[in-house]
């Protein structure tokens, strides 16, 4: 059987699993098929994992799955930030909106940590079992199919073509997935009401500690504290990235001093509009998240909103659920069928609808009126109730923390 080497792909590889996409549901598979002693290889197209704005929240349930791994201890030696409580300031009222500390978890807080420093550990951990490969560099550009049968990938390298010829083929390469489209899978569009601008600011020791939210008349502003800088987002109305622009950036510095006056000094550091990422929102979900020899998990399947934050967590309950299900069968313990890649959707599919229930209630809910509002904006009183009433702030930290129907680790695991 030929085999690449993981600095230089050769012309032809082979594998009983290709994963495409290097990003959190596609390394901690990777991660948990090579822990299984599956012959894996991960796909990712850069050349390495450091792209900015990207999420960078590692939940309570991710932090288990990592306890069950015997790994939390090392991750948490790695440079990162912990959120035990999450609140909000809406009007001229501060909402505590999630306690963590009463999880029944390992980890009883979510932590902020730049994804590539995620990547880069979950990739050095599978690299210690021989089975794993990981091709870098390496862009998928199409499938692979034998009598109606998806039987791997081509993909253009810097050394030239390749082909990855597979038992299985997953698409975990994002919400604009390549793999996704090629197989003729078209995810059902739910919609979303706005777009959020991203950017940084430095911050000070008498900034607020906490990460937390800001709403007001037409404006809602998300604050990440990520230690030396804050991570922020401003909520936009859907496609109006471009009349922001228009306005010029001093109209986007105002507001900012308007909502966070203690980094008022600080504004100017967005000096341009280069300096601002707009993430374009998008919640949909594929009907059918499978073909024979190809699956979809993470955000290829379902794109989440950026309520809660939950994208990652949702991503990396279907890379456990699907490892929990295909790893005996791809090590050779019974027959990998295509019924037991539908078993997978029908494992997650429930907690993605749910969850993406609840994103879209708060976006027609709140977020929506929040950003048509001109006036004085006030706290709906169901959510004064969270001041009132501290036991309230359990469920949206089970919610965001945990997630519906969360995956334990049961995948096998082999000798390293």
């Amino acid at each position: 059987m030929n085999r690449f080497a993981k600095e230089t792909p050769q012309a032809q590889a082979f594998c009983r699993c290709c994963v495409v996409g290097g990003g959190p549901a596609g390394m901690m598979l990777g991660l948990l098929l090579a822990r299984a002693g599956v012959d894996v290889i991960v796909v990712e197209k850069h050349a390495d994992f450091l792209r900015d704005f990207r999420g960078d929240t590692i939940h309570p349930s991710t932090l288990e799955a990592l306890h069950d791994l015997g790994l939390l201890d090392d991750f948490l030696k790695l440079p990162h930030q912990e959120a035990r409580t999450l609140q909000g300031r809406i009007g001229d009222v501060t909402i505590p909106l999630a306690d963590f500390s009463h999880l029944s978890t390992h980890a009883k807080f979510v932590a902020f940590m730049p994804q590539w420093d995620f990547l880069d550990f979950l990739a050095a951990r599978a690299k210690l079992y021989p089975s794993f490969r990981l091709a870098m560099s390496t862009a998928v550009e199409g499938l692979i199919e034998e009598n109606g049968r998806v039987v791997g990938v081509t993909a253009k390298t810097k050394d030239g073509p390749l082909s990855i010829r597979a038992d299985l083929t997953i698409g975990a390469d994002g919400r604009h997935s390549t793999v996704r489209k090629t197989a003729g899978l078209t995810p059902q569009d739910i919609g979303a009401p706005m777009d959020v601008l991203w950017f940084r600011l430095s911050r000070c020791e008498s900034d607020p500690i906490e990460t937390f939210g800001r709403i007001d008349a037409g404006q809602i502003l998300v604050l990440i504290n990520r230690g030396e800088h804050w991570q922020c987002g401003y909520v936009i109305a859907k496609g109006s990235g471009e009349r922001m622009r228009e306005q010029g950036i001093a109209v986007l510095r105002e507001r900012i001093a308007a909502l966070a006056p203690f980094a008022a000094d600080r504004v100017g550091e967005i000096e341009s509009f280069d300096a601002v990422k707009l993430l374009t929102v998008t919640v949909d979900r594929l009907p059918l998240w499978s073909r024979p020899g190809l699956l979809c998990i993470g955000d290829a399947a379902h794109a989440m909103s950026p309520v809660g934050g939950v994208g990652i967590n949702l991503a990396i309950q279907d890379a456990i659920a699907t490892a929990n299900i295909l790893a005996e069968p791809l090590h050779g313990q019974g027959v990998l069928t295509d019924d037991m890649l539908a078993k997978v959707q029908k494992r997650r599919e429930w907690p993605t609808k749910a969850t993406q229930a609840i994103q879209v209630f708060i976006q027609k809910r709140m977020i929506s009126r929040v950003l048509a509002s001109s006036g004085k904006f006030e706290p709906p009183g169901f959510l004064r109730l969270f001041i009132r009433f501290p036991i309230l702030r359990r469920l949206p930290a089970r919610i965001i923390g945990i997630g519906i129907r969360p995956e334990r680790v049961k995948s096998p695991a082999a000798a390293v």
